[in-house]
C-alpha cells in the first residue's frame, strides 16, 4: 500500500512557480504616483493659503489709507491733530509730479549706495566678529565691552565725531549707517552660535571632523536662522541711521529730501520722504530674507522629512 502512494505521489507534476507568485505590476504604479499628487496638493495648498495672507495684508494697506483720507478730509483732530496733514490723494499728486523728475530719483541713488556699502561692510565684519565671540570665550571677554559700551549711543551723537574723524561727509555717513546695522548682525551671530547643540558638535568630532569642517558643517547651518534675523534687523536699523546722517550732514539722499521738505513747509514732500524710507527699507529687508532662503534650505528639509 505505501509503495503504490508513494508512487502515484511521484507521478504526479509539480506546480508551476509563476503561478503561485504573481508580479506586483499595479502596486508599483500606486506608490510612484501617490507622492507626486501630495506634493502637487501641497504645493496648491500653499499657493492658495499665500494668496489668503496677501489679500489680507493689501486690505490692511486700503483701509490704512481710507482711514488717512477720512481723517484729513474732516480735519480730525483728537489728541492727534490732522487738519494741516495733506490726505493722500494730494500726496499722490505730488509724487505724481516728483517721478516726472530726476533729482528724485537722484536722491534714492544716493541713499541705496550708502546703505549697500555700510550694509556689506556691517554683514561682513558683524558675522565675522559674532563667529569669533560665539566660538571663543577670550574674543568674547575682549570684543563684547566695545559692544556693550557702542551700542547705546544713538546715531546722532555720533555724527560730530563722524565728521571730525573721517575726510567727507559720504564716508561719515556710511561710518553712522554701518555703525547702526553692525550691532544687530554681530549680537545674533553671537546668539546662534551659542545655541548650537552640543551633541552634535561633539558626535561631528568623534568622526574625526576637523575644527573647520564643524564650524562650516554644524556650527553655521545650526547659527544661520538667528544670523538671518540679525541681518534682517540690522537692514531696518541701517536705514534709521542713514536718515539720522543724511539729515545733519548730507547733500543728496531720502533722508535729506525729507529734512529739506520740512524746513521749506512742504508737507506732502514730507510724508513722501516717509513713505519712501519705509518702502526702500521693507523691499531692502525681503530682499535679504530672499537671498538667505538657500542657506535655511536644511529647515525644509527636516520638516519634511
Amino acid at each position: 500500500m505505501n509503495s503504490k502512494s508513494n508512487a502515484v505521489f511521484d507521478a504526479a507534476p509539480a506546480p508551476p512557480i509563476t503561478a503561485a507568485v504573481p508580479l506586483p505590476a499595479a502596486p508599483v504604479q500606486r506608490t510612484a504616483t501617490r507622492p507626486l499628487a501630495g506634493r502637487r496638493e501641497r504645493l496648491i495648498g500653499g499657493l492658495k493659503g499665500n494668496a489668503g495672507r496677501y489679500t489680507v495684508r493689501a486690505l490692511a494697506l486700503v483701509m490704512a489709507l481710507v482711514l488717512w483720507h477720512l481723517a484729513s478730509t474732516n480735519d480730525f483732530n483728537f489728541y492727534v491733530n490732522f487738519e494741516n496733514v495733506p490726505g493722500p490723494l494730494v500726496v499722490g499728486e505730488a509724487l505724481g509730479r516728483e517721478l516726472s523728475g530726476s533729482e528724485f530719483y537722484l536722491h534714492i541713488a544716493h541713499s541705496m549706495e550708502r546703505i549697500a556699502i555700510a550694509y556689506g561692510l556691517a554683514v561682513v565684519l558683524g558675522v565675522s566678529l559674532g563667529i569669533m565671540m560665539g566660538r571663543s570665550r577670550w574674543a568674547e571677554d575682549i570684543i563684547l565691552p566695545y559692544i556693550e559700551l557702542l551700542r547705546p549711543i544713538p546715531a546722532v551723537a555720533w555724527i560730530p565725531l563722524a565728521i571730525l574723524m573721517l575726510p567727507s561727509e559720504q564716508s561719515s555717513i556710511i561710518f553712522i549707517t554701518f555703525l547702526g546695522a553692525l550691532f544687530p548682525v554681530v549680537l545674533n551671530t553671537v546668539h546662534g552660535v551659542e545655541q548650537t547643540n552640543g551633541v552634535l558638535i561633539r558626535a561631528a568630532r568623534s568622526l574625526g571632523a576637523s575644527k573647520r569642517a564643524i564650524l562650516w558643517h554644524v556650527v553655521l547651518p545650526g547659527a544661520m536662522p538667528s544670523i538671518v534675523a540679525g541681518l534682517a534687523i540690522g537692514m531696518g536699523v541701517a536705514w534709521f541711521s542713514l536718515l539720522a546722517g543724511e539729515i545733519i550732514s548730507g547733500q543728496y539722499g531720502i533722508g535729506y529730501y525729507t529734512w529739506t521738505s520740512y524746513t521749506l513747509i512742504q508737507y506732502p514732500q514730507i510724508i513722501i520722504g516717509m513713505l519712501t524710507i519705509g518702502g526702500l527699507g521693507t523691499l531692502c529687508t525681503l530682499a535679504v530674507r530672499k537671498a538667505c532662503n538657500p542657506l535655511l534650505r536644511w529647515q525644509t528639509k527636516g520638516a519634511r522629512s
